[in-house]
């Protein structure tokens, strides 16, 4: 059973950048893809981004131009860096692995950012 935790987390000021680190506790190369989801208060959860082992990425609108995903195989880290972050950006953030050809479905415990105006 891999583990996910991410790390980075804060409060930031409206224009601010964070940085988001997920550490698997074992190899994310069986792992096709890799994702960061965030939940907000009162709505549903959203795809933020996902890179699958190819390197290509894919981005909600919302965050398109702000957000940059990547992954480290070697470190068994994937990343979310944010820039231009915008109150309406602050949620819950949770790392997601997963692999279509062993049908792994990680989960990590989510890390808040919270972005002031």
């Amino acid at each position: 059973q891999m583990q996910l935790v991410e790390s980075g987390g804060g409060l930031v000021q409206a224009g601010g950048s964070l940085r988001l680190s997920c550490a698997a506790s074992g190899s994310i190369f069986r792992l096709n893809a890799m994702g960061w989801y965030r939940h907000a208060a009162g709505k549903q959860r959203e795809l933020v981004a996902t890179i699958i082992n190819s390197g290509s990425t894919n981005y909600a609108d919302s965050v398109k131009g702000r957000f940059t995903i990547s992954r480290d195989n070697a470190k068994n880290t994937v990343y979310l860096q944010m820039n231009s972050l915008k109150p309406e950006d602050t949620a819950v953030y949770y790392c997601n692995g997963r692999s279509t050809v062993y049908g792994d479905d990680y989960w990590g415990q989510g890390t808040q950012v919270t972005v002031s105006s």
